[in-house]
């Protein structure tokens, strides 16, 4: 199977540059040879082929060749939205949901949040992400690569319009309403769900009082890093 990746410049028939150093040293790494193809996705829907014409000693430079129209995507977009879970939690969270077909993660800070992130700190921690959901793309054969929105507020997330998604609070402790139930008919979700611990009563509270529907994942208590993707496989295997 060719070598596939993702790279993150426009990307049209006949074109010739050299990679960028990433996927540069993706080639070197495994050896490729002039004249062997890759496949390259840019995140704008399709993947192209690709021929290697030089390898340096840094650079690799490649020529374009065709188009195949392929799309794995979910046919329910969904953005997940959360407190962040500490340390490597966050991470295995946007590369599981990636390879499951999140649309959009969107890292929360919370009442109980572990995870405090803000200024160029926080800026670091997103592009990290952003990496990992390119990384997963490549593997799982996405053609579309999940954005990782900037650290915010679940305050100043909940006043962002809905946009005609149906939104779901997933929380063990609310009053919850059936998960094949709440997403009947949806055209688009957004879940939320909190960091270790849970939200606060008070922000459960807010995100109903903006149209989130209490949610229920089964008897059993998830983790933050967990809840969310049991939606998206739930989704991805038919609902």
């Amino acid at each position: 199977m060719s070598v596939r990746l993702f790279v993150d410049v426009p990307l049209q028939g006949g074109a010739e540059f050299d990679l960028p150093d990433v996927a540069a040293r993706h080639v070197q790494v495994r050896r490729l040879q002039p004249g062997e193809v890759l496949r390259l996705f840019n995140g704008e829907g399709g993947e192209w082929t690709a021929t290697v014409r030089q390898i340096g000693r840094r650079d690799v430079r490649v020529r374009v060749d065709g188009h195949a129209a392929v799309e794995r995507e979910l046919a329910l977009p969904i953005t997940v939205a959360l407190g962040m879970p500490a340390n490597e939690r966050m991470d295995i969270l946007v590369e599981k949901a990636t390879e499951l077909g999140v649309h959009a993660i969107v890292p929360l800070l919370t009442e109980r949040s572990v995870l405090r992130l803000s200024g160029e700190r926080a800026q670091r921690k997103c592009a990290h992400w952003q990496g990992i959901a390119n990384a997963a793309a490549e593997q799982c054969g996405r053609n579309r690569v999940p954005r990782v929105a900037a650290v915010q507020a679940l305050g100043d997330f909940l006043a962002q319009p809905a946009d005609g998604a149906r939104r779901l609070l997933l929380s063990p402790q609310a009053g919850a309403t059936a998960l094949r139930v709440a997403a009947a008919g949806a055209d688009a979700l957004v879940t939320l769900s909190g960091p270790e611990g849970g939200l606060s009563p008070v922000e459960e509270a807010a995100a109903r009082a903006c149209g989130f529907v209490a949610t229920g994942l089964g008897e059993r208590v998830l983790r933050a890093e967990t809840a969310p993707l049991a939606v998206l496989a739930w989704v991805g295997l038919g609902g």
